[in-house]
């Protein structure tokens, strides 16, 4: 695009048609003799600049845009004056690019700051603070000729430094490397990012630029007459065997040179792409035969070649890379691919943006890669490479579509990019709030949040933050979260990071007043058997939990009866007297079997006379079960079902006090008129008039209730009746009739 076709492009609302020499007059009568911080007069950098973006083939509004920015401190009410003599959308696009520049002078700040201390980790930290910057800077960017005019003025900077040899400060050319050259990269922008690259480099390593310098042995533009002509010499060759080609080369830059070596430290005279020449064409046969021709016109360096295509990448990467000896003795790389290759290496995912982003390191190939990003990113490009292509073929039937496409296109990113008052650069879910930032730097500060600042001004914690804002949390010293924060309809947090983080804190409020309800229960039963000097790490052992902790766990959620705790408090004996010997009372013998006496369980107790018994609590046994006998300590004998847990730690703690017990004939056959306690448990769906139809059951089967539990949780129902019953058959009579009632699950004995 021509500097002076500034009017070519209508707007809606069109400003009055003007020349570009009418708008540098503007800059120039209202800048006068100003400067920038840099020293540069501000109209020369406005021509500077504006002709570095026309060069770029972006639309007027954007070259005017370019010329105008740096002068809308000069203005009085510059949105106004701007808007009114050169139209809304140039209006817009100074204010966005003056909106990038407060954003650029905290960049290497940003940077900086992720560097407490020397060290690996501290270098990750701040290469990952660049990256998120460079992501934020897209992003921010409403337009992405925003992003172009902000490369543009960089690089105008970078020229004025070295014209006027004025050596900028240290910060400016490590921001140029570390944001903009990148930028300029992922955006396919060659020309931008080399210049950008290599003059930065001067002034950062001004030693190393000039001694790599000097190891080339010649000016550039004699390496660029030369590769012109080997261009030249290989299209006429690709031409006369009929192979429709592309073919284009460059000299390697300075800072590339230096990359190169220092990433494969290499010394200058072991590479052998100095110069580089890419060729492509239409299919994988033709690729083998440039590369027969190549090495026809010049020698070959035969441990330098890679057949890429026969044997990709891990990233599908292809190609054939090949270096020759030129006339002048000197090597050059060749790289030959077909156009779906070439498409692939530049825009998929193994673009070549990323390769030269990894570092002195990328060219082992370390990155990490992000798939979603990397599309966009390659949308972006496409985009101005259409925009080009557009340009350089002058159809007037697509001449606008690139334009249009330029004013809307913006990096879609999936996350927004706000600071820290240090200048840190924090990416956060689009959507995310105040309350978002605060946990996404740590647990704790989330917790205490009460308040927060963007850009300086109070704001609700359910704010949803913008690109480039600066939050600062006003934190209690001490406090947590509040339960609405988990409330999706009050939109507090938008992060599941943060969400799973709120959530941690409530179930360890929660699980903390369950122990210590548990504890309570616990000690109270403790206190009820004049048992307060017992050891609670010995108590929860012998019930089979690791800790007390575990034990009052349990208990506060009612999954453990209390009775148990008592039972181990009465029947296990105390460790120091595990080995006593039973009373001398149960050493008398028969040969048969005697009802105890006193008994009126209906047990018989094999070669036990006149022994009193009594039915244990922790499992209530009842004929016909299978039952053992333990004899206690100065309560006569305990009656367990065989499978009672309780019994059976016992029985292995103290086998010899294990006796021999069953039912008697009378109550086996059912003549007895015995009754025996058991615990139906129940499981239903709560409702009004559960407990009354339950009740009814146990009415219709004469069956005596003395004993109820119930709890509700989460509209469910857990129920625990102590019934007389005679046999097991009314039990199991009883447990059917009872699932039968509507909104009962289960009902089983328990165990």
């Amino acid at each position: 695009m021509s500097i002076d076709s500034v009017t070519a492009a209508p707007e809606a609302n069109p400003p009055p048609t003007q020349s570009f020499d009418d708008v540098l007059a503007f800059v120039r009568e209202h800048a006068g003799d100003a400067r920038l911080a840099s020293g540069e007069l501000l109209a020369d950098h406005a021509a500077g600049t504006a002709a570095i973006v026309s060069t770029l083939n972006v639309d007027p509004p954007a070259v005017v845009a370019a010329a105008l920015f740096a002068l809308t401190p000069h203005l009085e009410e510059p949105e106004r004056v701007i808007a009114e003599r050169f139209g809304e959308e140039v209006e817009q696009l100074v204010a966005n690019v003056r909106k990038l520049l407060r954003l650029g002078s905290v960049s290497l700040r940003a940077a900086q700051n992720a560097l407490p201390e020397a060290g690996r980790d501290a270098e990750a930290a701040r290469r990952a603070q660049v990256e998120a910057l460079r992501k934020m800077l897209l992003a921010f960017a409403q337009d992405i000729r925003v992003v172009l005019i902000r490369l543009a003025s960089r690089l105008q900077s970078m020229r004025y430094y070295a014209a006027a040899k004025v050596t900028p400060s240290p910060d400016v050319a490590r921001e140029t490397l570390d944001i903009y050259a990148p930028l300029a990269n992922r955006l396919g922008i060659w020309q931008l990012k080399w210049e950008l690259e290599d003059l930065a480099f001067r002034f950062q390593e001004p030693v190393t630029y000039k001694r790599i310098a000097k190891l080339l042995d010649e000016k550039r533009v004699e390496r660029e007459t030369y590769v012109a002509e080997a261009i030249a010499r290989l299209e006429r060759e690709l031409a006369a065997a009929h192979i429709p080609a592309e073919v284009s080369g460059r000299p390697k830059h300075i800072y590339s040179i230096w990359r190169k070596m220092h990433g494969k430290d290499l010394d200058f005279a072991e590479l052998y792409d100095v110069r580089a020449f890419r060729v492509i064409v239409q299919d994988i046969k033709d690729c083998y035969a440039v590369l027969g021709i190549v090495h026809h016109l010049w020698q070959p360096v035969p441990k330098e070649f890679d057949d890429y295509i026969s044997r990709p990448k891990p990233n599908g990467y292809k190609s054939l890379h090949t270096v020759v000896i030129g006339d002048d003795g000197r090597a050059f790389e060749v790289q030959i691919r077909t156009q779906e290759m070439h498409q692939f290496a530049e825009y998929g995912v193994a673009a070549h943006w990323r390769y030269k982003e990894a570092g002195v390191r990328g060219y082992g190939g370390n990155f990490a890669a992000n798939e979603k990003y990397d599309e966009k990113i390659a949308w972006l490009r496409q985009l101005l490479a259409w925009k080009d292509d557009v340009s350089e073929r002058g159809d007037p039937s697509q001449r606008g579509q690139p334009w249009e496409q330029l004013r809307q296109a913006t990096l879609d990113d999936d996350h927004i990019y706000v600071l820290t008052p240090q200048a840190r650069v924090i990416a956060l879910p689009v959507g995310a709030t105040p309350l978002d930032f605060a946990y996404h730097l740590h647990s704790e500060l989330g917790h205490r949040c009460r308040g927060a600042r963007v850009d300086g001004a109070m704001v609700p914690l359910d704010t949803p933050l913008q690109n480039g804002q600066t939050v600062e949390i006003v934190a209690v010293k001490e406090g947590g979260p509040s339960r609405d924060w988990l409330n999706p309809q009050l939109g507090y947090l938008h992060s599941a990071r943060a969400r799973q983080k709120v959530r941690a804190w409530f179930n360890a409020v929660d699980l903390e007043a369950t122990i210590g309800a548990g504890r309570s229960m616990v000690e109270k039963t403790l206190q009820r058997e004049g048992k307060t000097s017992v050891n609670l790490d010995q108590l929860a052992a012998k019930l089979g939990f690791k800790s007390p902790d575990d034990l009052f766990l349990v208990v506060g959620k009612e999954e453990f009866s209390l009775r148990l705790v008592e039972q181990a408090l009465h029947d296990a004996p105390p460790p120091a007297e595990a080995d006593v010997e039973a009373p001398e009372q149960f050493e008398k013998r028969s040969s048969g079997a005697s009802v105890a006496q006193g008994a009126s369980t209906g047990v018989l107790v094999v070669g036990v006379d006149a022994l009193l018994t009594q039915l244990a609590r922790c499992c209530r046994p009842a004929p016909p079960d299978d039952i053992r006998g333990f004899v206690t300590r100065g309560k006569g004998m305990s009656v367990h079902r065989a499978d009672c847990p309780t019994f059976r730690r016992m029985a292995e703690r103290a086998p010899e006090r294990v006796l021999q017990t069953t039912w008697s004939a009378d109550v086996m056959s059912g003549r007895g008129h015995s009754v025996y306690p058991v615990d139906l448990a129940i499981e239903a769906s709560d409702r009004q008039g559960l407990l009354r139809d339950i009740s009814e059951v146990f009415a219709r089967e004469k069956m005596n209730v003395i004993g109820v539990k119930t709890q509700s949780r989460r509209n469910a129902a857990f129920m625990q009746f102590t019934v007389e019953v005679s046999s097991s058959a009314q039990i199991q009579r009883a447990c059917t009739l009872l699932g039968e009632v509507t909104g009962v699950v289960r009902a089983t004995r328990k165990a």
